[in-house]
């Protein structure tokens, strides 16, 4: 039982802060309090500020809402490394984010404990990074932060998506997760009116909204268990918009080891051997994909993969022997 009545507070927010909801009960169990005396730390946050709202159902319960401003957050010791070193390195793949973390950055180290600070000083001193400029698309910072809430809270929602054919149109779907891969941000969702799994590229999603209407949590079916596995093993059986097949004379542990394409496209055929789906939307993924097989093969491509593949073939040899005069 928590006696000291600041720690009880502290702890009280602590757990506001960690989930969506709480019943009374909860709480009350979880401090080792009485019902009356989470009402009263309830009442004692709301007058520093902290907007909490009580929430209706059979019992009744609690969470921390959006304010006009945002109150202090409590971050354990893990958390609060962990936040800097991601502030950091952000923003890979993410748009207009880079001087919003910088300045989350600077208020976030100015109030870590000495302690701590040596640590994300050590991480900072022992760590570089190399910043690529990205010409691939950029999934919108605001949308991420959006879907993600959708995803915890369950929340449908409703956005305009445009797939690989071109043709926009509304989608109405229960969020479950979101995954990065290869730069890109996907949405992994059930779709309501297709009575189905999809999984959405954030870079073709417009005008996400969430409607207010949480449903339960869906479990996702094979190849799950998990969003990143489920997403790992479509996308490596999603058609793509070229097709190249390459047989390489290696054991398939070694190309997995040695290339980028998704372990779930390198099919063993012998202990010696393996096939290698280098398949994909952009002819240069797929020259990028053979590149690092780095041993003998044979393919099996579409006329315009064989076409792009000999003119940097041509280029290839024209700038190592030079150009040549007749």
């Amino acid at each position: 039982m928590t006696t000291d009545m600041p720690a009880r507070m502290l702890r009280l927010l602590s757990l506001l802060q960690t989930r969506r909801e709480w019943s009374g009960h909860e709480l009350a169990d979880r401090l080792g309090v009485t019902g009356r005396t989470v009402r009263r730390d309830i009442d004692r946050l709301r007058e520093l500020g902290y907007p909490v709202e009580a929430t209706t159902g059979h019992a009744g319960g609690y969470r921390l809402a959006s304010g006009t401003a945002m109150p202090p957050l409590l971050l354990d010791d893990d958390e609060a490394v962990a936040i800097t070193v991601a502030l950091r390195t952000a923003a890979g793949g993410l748009g207009g984010i880079e001087e919003t973390a910088l300045r989350a950055l600077a208020k976030l180290e100015q109030v870590l404990p000495t302690r701590l600070r040596a640590q994300v000083t050590a991480l900072q001193e022992a760590t570089s990074t190399i910043t690529w400029e990205s010409r691939g698309p950029r999934a919108d910072a605001a949308t991420l932060a959006l879907l993600a809430a959708a995803c915890r809270d369950h929340e449908i929602i409703t956005f305009d998506y445009t797939p690989r054919e071109g043709t926009r149109a509304s989608r109405r779907v229960e969020p479950h997760g979101l995954v990065a891969s290869g730069g890109l941000w996907y949405l992994l969702a059930y779709d309501t009116e297709r009575d189905d799994w999809r999984i959405y590229r954030l870079d073709r999603l417009t005008a996400p909204s969430p409607t207010g209407r949480r449903v339960p949590p869906r479990t996702l079916p094979d190849p799950g268990p998990d969003p990143a596995s489920y997403v790992a093993a479509k996308i490596a059986t999603a058609p793509a918009r070229y097709r190249a097949i390459a047989t390489v004379h290696a054991p398939a542990d070694t190309i997995r080891a040695r290339t980028w394409a998704l372990a779930t496209r390198i099919q063993p055929l012998d202990d010696t051997t393996c096939t290698v789906d280098c398949s994909a939307d952009t002819l240069p993924r797929i020259a990028q994909t053979l590149a690092t097989l780095d041993t003998d093969y044979t393919l099996d491509a579409d006329p315009a993969v064989i076409d792009y593949l000999r003119t940097t073939y041509q280029r290839s040899l024209q700038a190592v022997d030079g150009p040549r005069h007749n």
